[in-house]
């Protein structure tokens, strides 16, 4: 969930009134913080910060920092400790264990799979779907992430340890945990436990205190376990198999095709009812939302088959999802089915993290041409200004730092309450501010310091925009947003001259608004009935431009303007266009 860098929008301090609430929730939330471990965790007489970021996925996130350290975090009104406080209250969720090497992949964005988790000879800790549980490295108790349990304990041990087991939402070493002062991981030793090992050849048994904390290789390569019968938590694999097994057990490799399948369906699935799916499209046919919904949030590379599933049928697989209470379907009409009620603040969806393996690249239906409702919608584009060291003390006084990046009406916002907290409205015409020395230096050239003394309102803000850097950012509907330095480039369009006095149009830049190129071009060659290829851009790795034989600028532009709606003002070219004919 933090694998990437976040965009912080807001920093400042928490009101006494806010702190008394904030700890009120946590300690509900949180029973094991009592009044005093709360006091220790965020002190009344000492100051906490509340920073309001977005990830690189766009969701808002607002951390609660003290003393440099995030402590807590909240999403969608939920509270998640960071591993801050879980190393100061290893106790505070259930924990589960796993291997150092899973670490890492859970830093860059991965979910624990079952196969990764230890089972201890205790059995693993009761838990129920839906609850926040820590994660552990064997011999070490203190927290390396925080997920979201998939499924109860019980069940996790009926699916024989496969399949997911929790989606990670912060690691030891991700961004949130470099926010703070990026503290080591301390070494919290592992309570002794007893163990029955077997002595000698003689198959006498004796009982010795062994600790956790010591080498796992070492236990395992020196303890016998004596085979007795167990409950199901102790069938799984001995820890010495475990361990041989590790780097085996951190695949997915073990999965059937048909597990596979399910987990691709599912992960599709919740994506399109959290990220794509609106109320305002209820209620939504089945095969619509299969289309429409389901197919374009498949990761790049994959595609799901419900026929190679354990489901077989698309009404199988949401009967299933209806009687776990995601969603109600109803036959509106005979023999057709629609989606009439989608529970959105279900624990399966709440959640559900997408994977960064999805495709920013919305793939365009070829239902654009009638054969169906058409799923594009055409992106939403902020202009976003970031903070400069020379625009810093401007910015200074609300909170922010340099690289923040802000909207056009925050920046607005933040001037004019920086010209009326310093009473710089000109008091004899109000449509000026007076400038002092930090405007001056922010906003003025150098030749412009002994001349000008007053700004009128609008010349202010702009040169405050100008003098900043700037950035973008592009939302897609139903797709993570992402956010550019610089503007955004405009859909160019060009004409070529080639042999034997013959034009081709070129389009290029089509994947920055959500177009996926192979697509235009095909949609194009069916219109105008000329041939279209796509290449790769000359000295670019990831572009692609659409190349379709003659002068087609009208018909890109038609089909860009009226079928995409993409704004006029990032199309380039379109004065290009072929009118009339020849006589």
């Amino acid at each position: 969930m933090f694998a990437k860098n976040f965009r912080v929008k807001s920093n400042t301090a928490i009101k006494g009134s806010d702190r008394r609430k904030l700890r009120a929730d946590i300690s509900s939330a949180f029973p094991p913080l009592t009044t005093d471990k709360l006091s220790e965790l965020m002190p009344s007489k000492e100051e906490l910060n509340v920073v309001k970021v977005y990830l690189h996925k766009g969701d808002a996130v607002t951390l609660y920092v003290h003393s440099r350290n995030p402590v807590m975090f909240e999403l969608e009104r939920n509270l998640y400790p960071t591993v801050y406080t879980l190393w100061k209250y290893p106790d505070l969720l259930p924990a589960f264990t796993t291997w150092p090497p899973v670490l890492e992949k859970m830093a860059g964005g991965a979910d624990l799979m079952l196969p990764g988790v230890v089972v201890p000879p205790s059995g693993l800790p009761q838990i129920q779907q839906g609850s926040l549980c820590a994660i552990t490295l064997v011999g070490n108790r203190a927290p390396v992430a925080i997920g979201v349990a998939t499924m109860s304990s019980k069940d996790m041990l009926a699916s024989g340890m496969k399949g997911k087991g929790f989606n990670v939402l912060h690691t030891f070493g991700d961004q949130l945990w470099a926010y703070g002062d990026k503290s080591s991981l301390p070494n919290i030793p592992v309570p002794e436990i007893s163990l029955t090992i077997v002595e000698g050849g003689d198959g006498k048994a004796a009982s010795q205190e062994v600790s956790e904390a010591q080498d796992p290789q070492a236990q395992f390569e020196n303890l016998s376990l004596v085979k007795e019968e167990t409950t199901v938590a102790n069938k799984a694999e001995d820890p010495e198999e475990q361990f041989e097994n590790a780097e085996e057990q951190l695949k997915e490799t073990e999965e059937s095709p048909q597990e596979a399948m399910d987990n691709l369906l599912h992960q599709c699935f919740f994506h399109a009812l959290k990220h794509k799916v609106k109320k305002s499209d209820l209620p939504l046919l089945t095969s619509t939302f299969l289309r429409n919904f389901l197919f374009p949030c498949c990761p790049e590379g994959q595609q799901v088959d419900i026929k190679k599933s354990s489901y077989k049928k698309l009404s199988k697989f949401l009967q299933t999802m209806q009687q776990r209470k995601v969603l109600q379907v109803k036959e509106l009409s005979k023999g057709v089915e629609s989606i009439v009620e989608i529970d959105w603040k279900h624990p399966d969806v709440r959640s559900f993290v997408a994977p960064d393996s999805v495709p920013v690249d919305l793939v365009v239906s070829e239902s654009i041409n009638g054969e169906g409702e058409s799923p594009y919608q055409p992106p939403e584009i902020i202009t976003l200004y970031g903070i400069s060291s020379k625009m810093l003390p401007l910015f200074q006084e609300s909170g922010h730092r340099k690289g923040d990046l802000l909207t056009q009406s925050d920046v607005r916002s933040i001037v004019i309450t920086y010209v009326k907290n310093n009473e710089l409205v000109n008091s004899n015409n109000k449509n000026f501010v007076n400038i002092n020395p930090v405007l001056c230096d922010c906003l003025l050239e150098k030749s412009e310091h002994n001349d000008i003394f007053t700004l009128k309102w609008d010349d202010l803000l702009s040169r405050c925009l100008e003098k900043m850097q700037h950035s973008h950012q592009v939302t897609i509907p139903g797709r993570p947003s992402f956010i550019r330095k610089g503007n955004i480039d405009p859909i160019d369009i060009s004409v070529v001259q080639r042999g034997s006095n013959k034009k081709a149009t070129i389009i290029k830049n089509l994947e920055l608004y959500g177009l996926d190129p192979s697509s235009v071009g095909n949609m194009l060659q069916q219109r105008v009935q000329a041939s279209s290829t796509c290449t790769a851009i000359p000295g670019s790795k990831e572009r692609v431009q659409v190349q379709i034989q003659g002068n087609q600028v009208s018909q890109v532009g038609k089909l860009l303007l009226e079928d995409f709606k993409i704004p006029r003002k990032y199309i380039a070219g379109l004065d290009l266009a072929k009118f009339g004919k020849k006589k």
